[in-house]
């Protein structure tokens, strides 16, 4: 009978070491699991945003870290009634500057160099009677804001409850640019009073565009 009760207890003891062991196992476990989650979920960057580039070095994610230099180019003749010709009348320059460069004005990935930007102040196609008639844009400006389109065209779109209109003059430079999809970055225009530069991340083209408020 002794030997029978010693048994017992010798497989009871095995069994509670066992549980136990299993219990301590499992705990590590859902520690390491619950440890990964952050990394898991963490939020990604956008695009490629400080490096990268399209294949021909232009959008593709890539984010210029700066908007364009002030051009010094002299200031081109305003017509006598301050209005410039309808967009339709006259030919408008391509900026295809090399193989596979795309012919709207453009940013290059590997120098941040902007194409087409070199108009000089006044220019006739982004003269406006009442510069920030709608106030100026309070949100963010630069490469540390991207912001997503919501909706839209060429002559009024939103970003973040923020609206904005392209340039007559640019309509045709943003013929492929997808208004409820593509991520933009707001520059400031040095040169054309009243205008921002609307940059294409996916693209890596721009346009000239006003501010119409919130």
């Amino acid at each position: 009978m002794k030997k029978l009760i010693g048994l017992f207890g010798l497989l009871a003891a095995v069994s509670l070491a066992s549980v136990s062991a299993f219990a301590q196992e499992k705990g590590e476990h859902g520690q390491q699991s619950h440890a990964q989650q952050p990394q898991t979920h963490a939020q990604q960057p956008k695009g490629n945003a400080q490096h990268g580039g399209g294949e021909h070095g232009v959008g593709n994610g890539h984010i210029p870290a700066h908007g364009p230099a002030p051009s010094h180019a002299a200031p081109a003749r305003q017509p006598h009634d301050n209005h410039a010709a309808p967009p339709q009348e006259e030919k408008r320059p391509t900026y295809r500057d090399q193989e596979g460069h795309p012919e709207a004005p453009h940013v290059h990935a590997e120098n941040d160099r902007w194409i087409g930007h070199s108009g000089g102040r006044n220019n006739v196609h982004y003269h406006v009677d009442h510069p920030w008639e709608h106030g100026r844009f309070s949100g963010g400006i630069g490469a540390q804001h991207v912001w997503r389109l919501r909706g839209g065209a060429p002559d009024r779109f939103d970003i973040g409850g923020f609206f904005f209109q392209v340039a007559p003059y640019d309509y045709a430079y943003c013929g492929d640019w997808l208004w409820d999809n593509d991520d933009i970055v707001i520059y400031n225009d040095p040169d054309d009073v009243g205008f921002y530069l609307a940059y294409n991340v996916r693209l890596g083209t721009y346009v000239h565009v006003l501010f119409l408020g919130s």
